[in-house]
């Protein structure tokens, strides 16, 4: 018995000395990351007293955007609230349309290119950097400033926007299906590398049927997100809701930026509801398949 009390006695010495250092290590991290967030908060201006003046004229400004409805008049002032319906339903349709068109170019930009990108794909080093460094321009350009030259260029319109977001979504997208590419591993290839099958036939018939259930769930995310970003680029003349947006907030229409930013709420939920279902649906179903698979040997 002497010998096990002396042992759960070092067990337990020994935990409470790793929680003192796991505690000391809290503290340090915790330490320096409020001094880093206080030098940002400095460096970059950030005034507490600006940001409690402004508190109030923030509130009075949503405040005085905020549709009058009455319950005795409710359908008149809904009307009335609503009144340009069917046409932003319209700019939000070519919203969703413009993030649509954005995520599939996007996406096939990023699916040729991630398997370059891979640095278990074989295409060699130089292809390689190539391609990733061409992914960390597409990603580090915003996506304003691509709408902003594509409007110089093209001029109003959707073009500017589809355009935009086609690049960033490439940028994005290349990054994570490469980085899905790399997790293949040379074992569940060796049936198609085995038959002799080219690089090509080996990328075809490996890897893309692996990997293809992990695409389609990251296109489905960089849609919802492109739905949002479609709207924020329309600000500077890209197209969608978002232009008509700015033209009321410019214009000081108060009514009609709660109706229209009430419109695009609503729009946004449904769009993330309905593709979170469907990404949902395919990773159960991936993960019902992976589980089902050793089974069946």
């Amino acid at each position: 018995m002497t010998h096990v009390s002396d042992a759960i006695g070092r067990v337990e010495a020994a935990r409470r000395a790793q929680m003192r250092r796991t505690g000391w290590k809290t503290l340090l991290f915790g330490g320096a990351l409020a001094v880093l967030i206080g030098l940002s908060l400095h460096q970059g201006e950030v005034s507490w007293t600006k940001f409690i003046t402004g508190l109030p004229r923030f509130g009075a400004y949503i405040i005085r955007i905020l549709p009058d409805l009455s319950f005795a008049t409710l359908g008149a002032d809904l009307q009335g609230w609503m009144w340009n319906l069917p046409n932003w339903l319209k700019l939000l349709f070519d919203t969703v349309l413009i993030a649509f068109v954005s995520t599939v170019m996007g996406a096939i930009i990023a699916f040729f290119l991630s398997f370059p990108a891979a640095r278990n794909m074989g295409f060699g080093r130089v292809s390689t950097q190539l391609a990733r460094r061409f992914f960390e321009f597409l990603r580090t350009v915003p996506e304003l400033v691509f709408a902003l030259l594509f409007v110089f260029a093209f001029g109003l319109g959707p073009m500017a926007g589809v355009l935009a977001i086609t690049l960033h979504t490439a940028g994005v997208l290349g990054k994570m299906m490469s980085e899905i590419n790399e997790t293949i591993t040379d074992r569940s290839l060796e049936g198609v590398i085995a038959a002799g099958a080219s690089r090509d036939r080996v990328i075809r018939l490996g890897v893309v049927p692996q990997v293809a259930p992990a695409f389609v769930s990251y296109i489905l995310l960089r849609f919802e997100i492109n739905v949002r970003s479609a709207s924020v680029i329309g600000l500077v003349g890209a197209g969608g809701i978002g232009q008509e947006l700015m033209f009321v907030i410019n214009q000081f229409i108060y009514r009609d930026i709660s109706a229209i930013l009430a419109l695009l709420i609503v729009t946004v939920a449904i769009v993330d509801i309905v593709s979170e279902t469907i990404r949902h649906r395919i990773i159960a179903s991936e993960v019902s398949h992976a589980s089902a698979t050793p089974s069946a040997h």
